[in-house]
């Protein structure tokens, strides 16, 4: 697989989602069951992963058998200074293989609207 480069803009205290397919060469799904997907970002790539400002890691999967999985961050997670700051996910196979599938810049900007009520 080679590494995605995605650029995310995420409004600070939001919440958000997104669905990943695994697929190999030809299209074909790919079993991911038994994976484990690692998601962090971090103010430096130096940084130690408990230093991250967001670190997050996913074994359940919405349908593994379809190579469908679910990546998702909670308010609590994106209320963070805005700013910017580096970001990965990274695979885990059954197998122990670890791959980096997608990286890029996090931005969290500013929220317009706080309340909550």
């Amino acid at each position: 697989m080679s590494v995605e480069q995605v650029c995310l803009s995420i409004k600070r205290g939001d919440d958000w989602s997104r669905t990943l397919y695994f697929q190999d060469e030809d299209g074909a799904a790919i079993d991911i069951t038994g994976w484990t997907l690692f998601f962090t970002a971090k103010t430096n790539a130096d940084d130690l992963d408990a230093a991250a400002i967001i670190a997050k890691t996913i074994t359940v999967f919405t349908n593994p058998t379809a190579g469908e999985a679910g990546v998702s961050l909670s308010s609590t997670d994106t209320n963070q200074v805005i700013g910017s700051y580096l970001w990965d996910l990274q695979i885990k196979t059954n197998l122990g293989q670890i791959t980096t599938v997608a990286e890029g810049i996090l931005t969290i900007t500013k929220d317009i609207t706080i309340r909550t009520s």
